[in-house]
C-alpha cells in the first residue's frame, strides 16, 4: 500500500528543513563553545605564564644570593691568605652593599665568634641567634658549608625580617672565623622581583609554618584565582615563595546568542550602509573629478607660463596654449614628437642635446636653467625652464613636466636697471666733484699763480736784454712743472667724472689708491688733515670696476675728512690701510680677500645713527642727499664684497670694505 502524496511531500519538506536546522544548531553550538573554550585556554595560559614567571623569579633570587656568596667567599679567601686588612675588607663589604640593596649588613667574626668588623654600628643578634653561630659541625667539608638561620624580626623602624647566612672561614682543616651576610627579605622582593611582575601579582615569602615574612603587592592584593608556590632552598633552611595573581577569571559573554544575532544584523546593516556610502562617494568623486578637470583646463588655458609634459623617451605628450603661443606652433605640430624640436635654435643644438641626455639619465636640475628658443617666424627669445619628475599613483616615474617662462621682458628690465645704476653712479661722482669744486679752484690757483710769476719774470729778463740763460731756463722749467701739476689734477678729475661703461678688469690696489690720491690730498689740505697711507707688500690684484672703487674711496675719505673738521689739529689724521685678510687672521694660506680701511679720529657715529647709516636718503649733513654710503655699499656688494664700520678705539670711526682676490 503506497503512502499518501501529501504525507510524502511533508516528509520530503521535513528532511529539507532538517539540514538547515542542524546547521543553525551547529552554528549556535559553535558560537557558545568557542568563547567557553577561549575562556579555558586563556585561564590555562595565565596559569602557565604565572608558573613560568614564578620559576624565573625564584631562579633570579637563587642566582643573586649564590653570586653574593661567591663574592664573599673570595673576600674570605683573601682574608685567610692575609691579603686584606680589616679596613680593606670593610671597604669590599661596603662596595658589595652599594651594588646590592637587598643586603642589610655584613659582619666578620673571628674563630671565637667575636665581631672583628661590621658594616653597621647596631648589634645584629639576640642571645639565641648569637648562640646559633657557634660551630657545631664536624669534618672538613661540613665546616666549609654555608648555614642560613631562621629569619628574625628587625628591631628598627623598618619592621622587616632578616635572613642571615654564615660563610665559614677555614684555614686548612680549622675554622678561622666566619662572615655573616644579612638580607632583608622585603628587600629581596623589592630588588629581585621585576616591577612588571609585581604589578600583576602579589609576591610573598613565607616560612614552613606559612607565616608571611615579606610581601610585595604593587598592583594590589591577589585574587586567589591564579596562584603558585615555589620552595626557596637555602643551606640548612627552606622558605616558600608564593605568587598570587591579581587577575580574575575571564568572563564569558552574557546573552551570547542574542548578542550574536544583533551583531550579525548590525554587521549586515553596516555593510549595506557602507556600500551605499561608497557608491555615493564614488559618484561625488566622479563629479568632483570632472569639475577639477574643467577647472584645471580653464586654469591652464589662462596661464602665461608654458607647460609641457614628456614621457621617459623624451616624446612630447602635452602642451598648454601658453606654450604654443610662445613658440608659435600649434599643439598638433609638436605633440608626439621627439628631439630635435622645431622650437630649438640651431646655434644651441649642442646645449639642447646635452640637457636632453642628462634628462634621460635622470639628472634633472633642482634649479631652473636659462636657454634660447626660436619662434616659428625665426625670432629668438630667452626662456627660464624648471623641470620636475612626473610620478604615478604607484610611485613610479612616467616622465617629466616642464614650466617655461618667457623672460624677454625680465632681461630688458635688468638691462634698464643696469643702465640706471650706471647713471646713478655717474650722478654721484658729479655730486662729489661739485662738493670739492671750491677746493679744486683753490688748488689750481697756486700753480697758475706760480706759472704767471715765472713767465712774468722770464719776460722781464728778455725785455731787459739779460744774457743769463741759466736763470731764464730755471724760470721756464719751474713754470713747466707747475703746468704739469695743474694738468695732473685736471686729468684726475676728468677720469673720475667721465661716464664709462661698467667693466671689470684686474686692478692693483696700490695703483688704485695712487690714482685717487691727488683728489684726496686736495680735500685733506683744505681741512688741514694729515694723510697717512699704509699698504701691505705684494697685495694681490682684484677683478673690479676701477671707476666704482675710486668713487667709493673718494666718498669714504671725504666723509672722514669732514668728520674731523672740528677736531684739534693734532688729531686730524686720516689713515688708508690696505692688507690681506689672512694676514689679519694669522693664517698661512693664500689670501681670499683684500681689506681696505679708511680710519679717522673724528666725532664717531652714535648707535642711533648707525642703525640708519646705509639707508637711502639718510644724512646728517645739511647739504647732502644721503645716497653716498648707500651707493658705496651697492658698489662693493656688486663686486662680491662687503662694507661695514666700527668705532675706532682711539676715537673716530673705521670704515672697512673687502674685495675678493682675482
Amino acid at each position: 500500500m503506497s503512502k499518501h502524496p501529501l504525507s510524502q511531500r511533508w516528509s520530503n519538506q521535513k528532511w529539507r528543513w532538517l539540514l538547515p536546522i542542524l546547521l543553525v544548531l551547529l552554528f549556535l553550538t559553535t558560537l557558545i563553545w568557542l568563547p567557553w573554550q577561549a575562556q579555558r585556554m586563556e585561564a590555562n595560559e595565565r596559569q602557565e605564564q604565572l608558573i613560568a614567571d614564578t620559576l624565573w623569579v625564584e631562579q633570579a633570587i637563587q642566582f643573586q644570593l649564590d653570586r653574593n656568596e661567591e663574592i664573599l667567599r673570595q673576600v674570605g679567601k683573601d682574608i685567610i691568605q692575609e691579603k686584606l686588612s680589616p679596613n680593606s675588607a670593610n671597604d669590599r663589604f661596603r662596595q658589595l652593599l652599594k651594588s646590592n640593596y637587598e643586603i642589610h649588613r655584613i659582619d666578620w667574626f673571628d674563630e671565637q665568634d667575636k665581631l672583628i668588623n661590621s658594616t653597621s654600628e647596631s648589634p645584629l643578634f639576640e642571645s639565641q641567634q648569637s648562640a646559633a653561630l657557634q660551630p657545631n659541625l664536624s669534618g672538613p667539608e661540613a665546616k666549609s658549608k654555608t648555614r642560613c638561620l631562621e629569619p628574625i624580626l628587625e628591631t628598627d623602624s623598618k619592621n622587616s625580617y632578616l635572613l642571615s647566612c654564615q660563610i665559614p672561614l677555614v684555614r686548612g682543616n680549622k675554622r678561622d672565623g666566619s662572615i655573616v651576610v644579612s638580607y632583608r627579605l622585603q628587600g629581596i622582593l623589592e630588588e629581585m622581583a621585576p616591577w612588571w611582575f609585581a604589578q600583576d601579582n602579589q609576591i610573598s615569602i613565607l616560612n614552613m609554618d606559612e607565616k608571611i615574612l615579606a610581601d610585595r603587592s604593587a598592583g594590589g592584593m591577589g585574587k586567589n584565582v591564579y596562584t603558585h608556590t615555589r620552595q626557596l632552598e637555602f643551606s640548612g633552611l627552606s622558605l616558600i615563595l608564593r605568587t598570587n595573581s591579581n587577575k580574575t577569571e575571564p568572563k564569558l559573554l552574557s546573552n551570547l546568542l542574542v548578542l550574536s544575532v544583533v551583531l550579525l544584523s548590525l554587521g549586515l546593516i553596516w555593510s549595506l550602509l557602507a556600500l551605499w556610502r561608497d557608491i555615493t562617494r564614488r559618484l561625488a568623486a566622479e563629479g568632483a573629478l570632472r569639475q577639477q578637470v574643467a577647472f584645471r583646463t580653464a586654469m591652464e588655458n589662462s596661464l602665461i607660463t608654458g607647460l609641457r609634459a614628456r614621457d621617459m623617451e623624451g616624446r612630447l605628450t602635452y602642451v598648454n596654449p601658453a606654450f604654443c603661443k610662445m613658440i608659435g606652433h600649434p599643439a598638433e605640430d609638436v605633440i608626439g614628437r621627439i628631439p630635435p624640436m622645431p622650437y630649438w635654435a640651431p646655434e644651441a643644438y649642442q646645449e639642447y642635446q646635452e640637457r636632453f641626455t642628462l634628462m634621460l639619465s635622470g639628472s634633472v636640475p633642482a634649479k631652473g636653467f636659462e636657454t634660447i628658443y626660436q619662434r616659428a617666424n625665426g625670432e629668438r627669445f630667452p626662456v627660464l625652464i624648471y623641470e620636475s619628475a612626473l610620478v604615478n599613483e604607484h610611485g613610479k616615474q612616467t616622465g617629466w613636466m616642464s614650466s617655461i617662462l618667457d623672460i624677454s621682458e625680465l632681461k630688458n628690465a635688468q638691462e634698464l636697471a643696469r643702465q640706471q645704476q650706471e647713471k646713478l653712479h655717474a650722478s654721484a661722482r658729479l655730486a662729489t666733484m661739485g662738493e670739492i669744486a671750491s677746493m679744486l679752484a683753490h688748488e689750481l690757483n697756486q700753480p697758475l699763480a706760480a706759472i704767471s710769476s715765472y713767465t712774468t719774470g722770464a719776460i722781464n729778463l728778455i725785455k731787459a736784454g739779460s744774457n743769463d740763460h741759466a736763470l731764464l731756463q730755471s724760470a721756464l722749467e719751474k713754470a713747466n712743472a707747475q703746468t704739469q701739476r695743474a694738468g695732473h689734477i685736471i686729468r684726475s678729475v676728468h677720469e673720475f667724472v667721465k661716464k664709462t661703461e661698467s667693466s671689470r678688469e684686474a686692478v692693483s690696489i696700490p695703483n688704485l689708491i695712487r690714482s685717487v690720491l691727488p683728489l684726496v690730498e686736495l680735500q685733506a689740505q683744505g681741512s688741514h688733515v694729515h694723510l697717512q697711507i699704509q699698504l701691505e707688500a705684494q697685495l694681490p690684484e682684484v677683478l673690479a670696476d676701477k671707476v666704482l672703487l675710486e668713487q667709493v674711496l673718494l666718498n669714504l675719505t671725504r666723509n672722514a675728512i669732514e668728520a674731523m673738521a672740528h677736531c684739534p689739529p693734532e688729531l686730524r689724521l686720516l689713515r688708508i690701510v690696505a692688507r690681506c685678510e689672512q694676514a689679519v687672521r694669522g693664517e698661512s694660506a693664500a689670501a681670499n680677500n683684500v681689506i681696505i680701511e679708511v680710519i679717522d679720529r673724528g666725532h664717531g657715529i652714535t648707535e642711533e645713527i648707525a642703525k640708519q647709516l646705509f639707508s637711502p636718503f639718510f644724512t646728517t649733513k645739511t647739504s647732502g642727499m644721503g645716497m653716498g654710503l648707500n651707493i658705496c655699499r651697492t658698489a662693493i656688494e656688486f663686486h662680491g664684497g662687503s662694507l661695514e664700520h666700527q668705532n675706532n678705539p682711539l676715537g673716530g670711526t673705521i670704515f672697512r670694505f673687502s674685495l675678493p682676490v682675482k
